[in-house]
């Protein structure tokens, strides 16, 4: 979903092959299999949330992981700069 034009589009393609973001996305995709293991599929506008994030030390253990609304997951980076 790309609404800056072909070079941002090469950006965003570069910046998403860097190994560091196919690492926490696969760490992201895992954390949603465990999840939808113990507790049924999820619909898709449901995230998986890590209650500590893995950036803190966090782990995809069952009792790290909570579904939360995609709006709701994304929205506590509203008027924030990055991620700390």
């Amino acid at each position: 979903m790309n609404k800056g034009g072909p070079k941002k589009a090469a950006y965003d393609k570069a910046y998403n092959a860097r190994p560091e973001q196919v690492k926490k996305r696969a760490q992201r995709n895992q954390a949603r299999r465990e999840y939808e293991k113990r507790n049924g599929d999820l619909p898709g506008h449901v995230d998986v949330d890590h209650k500590k994030r893995i950036a803190d030390g966090g782990t995809n253990a069952p009792t790290n992981l909570r579904a939360v609304s995609e709006k709701k997951n994304s929205a506590w980076r509203k008027g924030k700069r990055g991620y700390g």
